[in-house]
C-alpha cells in the first residue's frame, strides 16, 4: 500500500503539518490523487464533523454522507472538481470548486443540491452506434438517439441532475461565454471567452480570456465553461 506523508499532502486539503508522520491517500477513482480531496479530510478537517477516524468511519457506515446523490462509504474516496456533497442529517450541502489556492468547499442552497457541472473530456461511439460522451470525473453518459441531431464537443459542460445524470442543459465552449479556470496560474478566476485559438500544432489548443478588462491565455484544457452570461450555479 502506498503511504503518503503529511508533509507531501496539498496545501488546499488544509492539514496541519505538525501532527502525525503519515497521512490518508486518496483511493484510485474518478480524481487524480492530488486533484482530489479524501473524504476523511473533508468530514473531520474541513467541515469538522468527527474528531477521528472511528468517528468518521461511524458517520460514512450508516450512510450520512453523499457524494454526487449517492451515499459513499470509502474514507479514501476521492472527492474532486464540482462534485456534490449532501449531508442529509444536518440539511448541509457543498460543492467542490478551484480557487487560487487549490480545489475548495463552498456551502450551496439547498436548491443546487442535485445539480452538478461536468466537462466533456471525449466523445466515443459505442459498438451499437450510440454516442457515449466521457466526462472530466470519470463518469459516461449515453445520447439517447433521440437527442443525436445535437451536437456535443469535446470542452462543451453539461449541467447533470444527481443522481440520474440527465442532462438538464447543454452550454457549449463557444466566444462570449463565461467559464472558470481551472489550473494554471489564474486558477479559480471566473472570466468571458474572447477567443479559441486552435493551434494546429505541438502546442496546446488556447483560450483567449478577459476578466476586468485584462486579457490573458489559458491551456484549452483548464477553462471549464460555466454558463452564457453567468455561472448556471453556485461556484464561488
Amino acid at each position: 500500500m502506498v503511504r503518503l506523508k503529511r508533509l507531501s499532502a496539498p496545501k488546499f486539503w488544509k492539514m496541519p503539518k505538525k501532527d502525525k508522520k503519515w497521512i490518508v491517500t486518496p483511493r484510485p477513482g474518478p480524481h487524480k490523487k492530488f486533484e482530489s480531496i479524501p473524504l476523511l479530510i473533508i468530514i473531520r478537517d474541513q467541515l469538522k464533523l468527527a474528531d477521528n477516524v472511528k468517528e468518521v468511519n461511524r458517520i460514512i457506515k450508516t450512510k450520512e454522507v453523499l457524494v454526487d446523490g449517492k451515499p459513499r462509504m470509502d474514507r479514501k474516496y476521492p472527492v474532486g472538481l464540482f462534485d456534490v456533497i449532501n449531508i442529509p442529517k444536518i440539511d448541509k450541502q457543498y460543492r467542490v470548486v478551484p480557487s487560487r489556492a487549490g480545489l475548495k468547499l463552498i456551502e450551496i442552497p439547498k436548491k443546487e443540491a442535485n445539480l452538478k457541472l461536468s466537462r466533456i473530456k471525449n466523445k466515443t461511439m459505442t459498438k451499437g452506434g450510440i454516442l457515449q460522451l466521457n466526462l472530466h470525473d470519470g463518469k459516461n453518459i449515453l445520447i439517447d438517439k433521440k437527442e443525436e441531431k445535437k451536437v456535443y464537443n469535446t470542452g462543451d459542460s453539461l449541467l447533470l441532475e444527481l443522481p440520474s445524470q440527465k442532462i438538464v442543459e447543454h452550454i457549449k465552449m463557444e466566444k462570449e461565454t463565461t467559464a472558470i479556470l481551472t489550473a494554471g496560474q489564474n486558477m479559480g478566476n471566473i472570466a468571458k471567452i474572447k477567443e479559441i485559438i486552435m493551434t494546429r500544432s505541438r502546442e496546446p489548443n488556447k483560450v483567449l480570456c478577459i476578466k476586468d478588462e485584462r486579457e490573458f491565455e489559458a491551456i484549452i484544457d483548464y477553462v471549464f465553461v460555466v454558463g452564457k452570461t453567468k455561472p448556471v450555479i453556485k461556484i464561488e
